[in-house]
């Protein structure tokens, strides 16, 4: 049976439908396969582009936000004990240093610089009165050896004397039994020979006596001259120890006076006119901004390469990334955070978990830096330690 033309167009457009479907069929399995190849290629792209940040940045930086300023600061306080005259600076305050922040009531001082003075001026008199007691007592030591040697005079007399009225006595003794010499001539003798020896006696005492005199005389000399020896009365101790305590009197007259020991801002200030300052008591804070520095707390894992002497770019979230500061590397903490926490992490328990710890690390900031941007302490900074170098 042959077919109509109707059945020809339609057949004919069955072929062409089927045609097309073919061609767009084609047309999704090129444009599918177009797209795997470039996401593949993307793919590849990405994983080249981190490979070589990987490589060319990342793995020659290290980086952290948890970093904060740090600075040593001075707590002002009083060296001593005395009431509150003056306070001249409030918190917040700038300072320089050697500026007055507090003035201390300086009547006691002022008076114990003058009886220091006092004392000293004392002391030196009675230094130099030792050395003119030097002087006397070896006069007296002069005198003493002169009354024994007209003790000794005297003595040698007294023995002369006594050996006179001795032979004296015997002769008269010898020449009594003949008769030839009277009684009352024998007891004459007899007299003047006790009297002789009574007055030897009494200068052989007083020899004794005249040597003691000169050893006391001589001795009272060399415990005086003790003080003195070697040393001239500006040099001598006494006077260096009243010395002394006068320079002592005139620094705490000057310690009234507290000052900013170095440039800063003033915070924390607690002192108040009328209260009394104790030593050792805080009064106020002073923080030395230009010299601050950062303490950025790295993972452990971070510092492998980490060395000292290694630049650090940092920026701060006070003034943001438009700010960035340069620095170096100047040392690591002896310990980390949780080694010096008030209650260290007790590991040694059944439910231990790791943890990964951080380790401070000390960084020095430009001065230039920071006088154009100045930082305080405590404010949040991201530091990125170069470590290629």
């Amino acid at each position: 049976m042959s077919s109509t033309p109707q059945s020809k167009i339609a057949l004919i457009h069955a072929e062409e439908a089927a045609a097309q479907e073919a061609a767009q069929d084609s047309a999704r399995a090129d444009k599918r396969k177009g797209l795997f190849l470039r996401f593949g290629l993307g793919v590849a792209v990405a994983a080249l582009a981190y490979g070589g940040y990987d490589y060319f940045v990342a793995s020659r930086h290290v980086e952290t936000d948890n970093a904060y300023v740090g600075a040593d600061v001075a707590q002002i306080s009083a060296q001593i004990s005395a009431p509150v005259q003056q306070v001249l600076v409030q918190d917040t305050a700038t300072v320089r240093a050697g500026d007055v922040l507090i003035r201390l009531e300086d009547t006691d001082a002022r008076l114990a610089l003058a009886r220091a003075q006092a004392d000293l001026a004392l002391t030196l008199r009675r230094v130099r009165g030792l050395s003119a007691t030097d002087m006397g007592l070896g006069a007296q030591v002069a005198a003493r050896a002169a009354d024994q040697a007209r003790a000794d005079a005297a003595l040698i007399a007294a023995r002369a004397d006594a050996d006179r009225a001795a032979i004296d006595l015997k002769r008269r003794e010898a020449l009594a039994a003949s008769g030839s010499v009277s009684g009352e001539e024998l007891s004459s003798a007899r007299n003047a020979a006790a009297t002789a020896q009574a007055n030897l006696r009494s200068a052989q005492a007083a020899v004794a006596l005249a040597a003691a005199n000169r050893d006391a005389a001589a001795g009272t000399r060399e415990a005086n001259r003790v003080l003195i020896d070697g040393t001239a009365p500006d040099t001598h101790p006494e006077v260096l120890a009243a010395r002394a305590a006068l320079e002592q009197a005139r620094v705490n007259l000057e310690r009234t006076v507290i000052r900013a020991p170095f440039d800063g801002v003033v915070t924390r200030r607690t002192a108040q006119v009328g209260q009394r300052a104790e030593p050792g008591k805080a009064l106020m804070v002073v923080v030395p901004v230009q010299t601050a520095y950062v303490d950025a707390n790295f993972k452990e894992v971070q510092l492998t390469k980490v060395r000292a002497g290694q630049k650090v770019t940092l920026t701060s979230d006070l003034y943001g990334s438009g700010v960035v500061y340069h620095g170096t590397v100047v040392g690591f903490s002896g310990g980390t955070g949780a080694a010096f926490a008030v209650v260290p992490a007790q590991n040694a328990t059944g439910n231990w978990i790791k943890v990964v710890q951080r380790l401070p690390v000390r960084i020095a900031l430009e001065p230039k830096e920071l006088a154009a941007h100045p930082l305080r302490v405590g404010l949040s900074m991201t530091a990125d330690i170069d470590i290629a170098r």
